[in-house]
């Protein structure tokens, strides 16, 4: 998710990275971030993606069973209707009965429609034009096409541990959809837990994720009061998982190292009456976080991350 464009604002002024934790700061860590804790005692990961740090998954909540490199197959029909795409009927397990949505940033056809994605919509504390192309890898590798992969993997992931699944879109339909309508998707399907999937497009040596989560506002159409907690509940623990399965390290130019961003500009967050956050898994325009992002077996712990950070939302 590049940060020039709709729903946007420009990068923070990038910090210096925070150096090693101290054993007293332990008490002040939430049990969900223990990953970062052991991330910054030991000293960082290096490029393996994470190898070496199966001591951290100790208590995974969600199988994994990596799909291909290439990005699944939708479960079902393309809806010319554009109707969100469902899941397949849910497995029994340990999250029946939850809604989880899962929104996909950006379409990879919005390419083709300018004027469509450029129309503003009402994000309640000011208007925002409707979506924006993404960005890409200087290789060309998009957003859209990163997104809609972890997408599918994450869907598989989280119906074998029994939830019901709902997409925002899974490339059936043309553009979009609008961050006002990807908001509502997740309000009407009552969904327990949303989360958004992006990348981002900052420059080269800007390394790392992290995790967006909704500001206090209460204008116009937009009331988030009651999901701030509940949301950064949630992004505590998919920022956590993402860390100890995928060993990137948080953000090292925005979140002052904690990988943890809170944004009042953002209408799929704004918009939301249910928990939700949004994740940049890394940097595309930084050649080394783009070698992960390109990877299918990155992409794999990726999904793997964000999903076992749901199910440990979802089961409290």
């Amino acid at each position: 998710m590049s940060y020039v464009g709709p729903d946007f604002e420009p990068p923070q002024p990038r910090r210096p990275r925070r150096g090693p934790l101290t054993v007293a700061l332990a008490a002040l860590v939430p049990g969900a971030l223990l990953g970062w804790l052991v991330y910054e005692t030991v000293g960082g990961s290096g490029d393996d993606g994470g190898s070496g740090r199966a001591t951290v998954r100790s208590s995974s909540p969600a199988a994994s069973g990596a799909p291909s490199d290439d990005a699944k197959k939708p479960s079902a029909s393309p809806d010319p209707t554009g109707t969100p795409s469902a899941s397949a009927p849910a497995a029994s397990g340990p999250l029946k009965g939850k809604v989880v949505v899962v929104d996909p940033g950006h379409n990879p056809g919005n390419f083709q429609h300018a004027s469509e994605i450029n129309r503003k919509v009402d994000i309640g504390t000011n208007s925002k034009e409707c979506d924006t192309t993404g960005t890409s890898t200087n290789d060309g590798y998009t957003e859209a096409r990163f997104t809609l992969d972890v997408a599918h993997r994450m869907r598989t992931l989280l119906e074998k541990q029994g939830a019901t699944v709902k997409l925002t879109q899974d490339g059936d339909r043309p553009f979009g959809p609008c961050v006002d309508e990807r908001a509502r998707i997740g309000n009407q399907a009552k969904a327990d837990a949303v989360v958004s999937i992006h990348a981002d497009g900052s420059g080269a040596g800007n390394r790392g994720f992290h995790v967006i989560l909704p500001g206090s506002v209460h204008a116009g159409a937009a009331d988030t009061r009651a999901i701030v907690g509940p949301s950064r509940d949630l992004g505590e623990h998919v920022a956590g998982r993402f860390v100890a399965v995928t060993g990137s390290a948080p953000s090292n130019y925005i979140g002052d190292g904690s990988g943890l961003v809170t944004r009042k500009d953002l209408g799929g967050l704004n918009l939301s009456t249910v928990p939700k956050v949004f994740i940049e898994c890394g940097n595309m325009r930084d050649s080394k976080d783009a070698a992960l992002l390109t990877s299918g077996a990155w992409r794999q712990k990726a999904a793997q991350g964000i999903s076992e950070g749901i199910v440990m939302f979802l089961r409290g």
